[in-house]
């Protein structure tokens, strides 16, 4: 389903884990009726430690606790740890798992790279923040720089409703009473200003859903325009609308990663610098630590946040979920931080600097462009099947009426 721009949203930005993490396990701790959770990783670290333990809590309190995790990202969680959640009703799927081989994960492409939190159907969070401690920065040099955003009002009836459709890919789905997305009043009610509206990516209806919000708002741009984002390398109608808003006289500044976490994709991105530098683009390098964001803003009153890069995974086959909110106040508090990030913890790049090395780079610069030009026709190659959940029902330590009721609970 498509989903409609709504007014009367209460949005607070959180940045990194530890506004995120404190935040959501709060919510958790008070939810009543139902908490919904999907996330591309889980870890079991500190952070996927206390996520257990507040999911294991509202379950024991009665609530309805769904989560999704990715079979890729999510691949290696100890049969204990999800028993531990099942025993007290913690349903725990895995989207699209594949077998190992070689001891090597197989589901390379077309990824559940989601991160949406809703409770009750009244409080909803969406971003880029996985579940583990490297968005924390007691973790070290390579802890991660990334956003999400908590709100209230009628947007959380729309998160509720593409969790919801995620989960019903389960075989079960057809057979289990399906609670509607306006079973929760409150979320319809207004909670504040900002007028919100979800977009999807799936490999679907929804293609191109998020790209072309982002080429809309591009193309309005009058006279600023902010991206920063962990893996740009674009599609190419989105490159030239960057360099046609800075040719009319926009500010258009790229934040993009200086401390790479996978090396291969800085390399991809340095290869677009000069072209987009030569007709005024600015880029700034992060290089405090690993940027993982995925927002942006445009003028004084668009912005997005979400979980969709601006690469050819995210753009063409991973499942992707981000908000594009107008919010006058919002927009400034996250222009606000992202000025100070160039500022205080970034290097500039310059096109004498770009251009170094070009006469060698020139053939990959070449070969890139037509690859973003022609992949959305390319990811078609890639293999394609009906996704699919899993529940996951580990035996581990359970009794004989335990594994009797959680046996008849999964499909498996």
């Amino acid at each position: 389903m498509s989903f409609n721009w709504r007014d009367g949203n209460e949005v607070e930005l959180l940045i990194n884990g530890e506004a995120f993490y404190p935040s959501v396990f709060e919510a958790i701790r008070n939810a009543r009726e139902e908490v919904l959770l999907e996330t591309f990783i889980i870890f079991q670290d500190k952070v996927g430690d206390e996520l257990q333990q507040v999911l294991i809590e509202a379950a024991e309190r009665g609530a309805v606790v769904k989560v999704l995790v990715d079979g890729y990202g999510t691949a290696d969680l100890t049969q204990q740890f999800v028993a531990d959640m099942a025993r007290v009703g913690v349903q725990v799927h895995v989207f699209d798992p594949q077998p190992k081989i070689l001891g090597m994960r197989t589901n390379l492409f077309r990824r559940l790279h989601r991160k949406i939190v809703v409770i009750d159907g009244e409080l909803g969070y969406i971003g880029g923040i996985n579940f583990s401690a490297d968005h924390l920065a007691d973790f070290g040099d390579m802890a991660k720089q990334d956003y999400a955003v908590k709100v209230r009002g009628p947007i959380v009836a729309d998160l509720h409703q593409a969790s919801l459709d995620l989960f019903a890919l389960h075989p079960s789905a057809a057979t289990q009473q399906r609670a509607p997305s306006h079973t929760h009043p409150a979320s319809n009610r207004y909670a504040g200003t900002a007028r919100m509206r979800l977009a999807i990516r799936d490999n679907d209806q929804h293609r191109t859903d998020i790209e072309a919000h982002y080429l809309e708002a591009v193309r309005s741009a009058s006279f600023r325009l902010v991206i920063a984002n962990a893996y740009f390398f674009p599609g190419y109608r989105l490159l030239r609308e960057l360099r046609n808003a800075a040719r009319r006289g926009v500010q258009v500044t790229l934040i993009l990663q200086g401390q790479p976490d996978m090396p291969m994709v800085r390399i991809c991105s340095k290869l677009l610098y000069a072209y987009l530098l030569r007709d005024g683009v600015q880029i700034h390098e992060y290089c405090e630590r690993p940027l993982h964001g995925k927002v942006a803003l445009v003028d004084h009153e668009w912005a997005t946040v979400g979980s969709s890069n601006l690469d050819p995974l995210s753009l063409s086959l991973n499942l992707e979920a981000n908000v594009m909110i107008r919010d006058a106040a919002f927009n400034q508090q996250l222009y606000d931080h992202l000025q100070q990030l160039a500022s205080r913890t970034c290097r500039s790049v310059s096109l004498e600097k770009a251009r170094r090395g070009y006469w060698w780079r020139m053939p990959l610069i070449f070969l890139s462009f037509h690859f973003l030009r022609h992949f959305p026709a390319i990811a078609g190659w890639f293999p394609v099947h009906s996704p699919k959940l899993k529940l996951l029902v580990p035996q581990v330590n359970s009794t004989p009426a335990q594994e009797a009721r959680l046996e008849q609970e999964s499909p498996l």
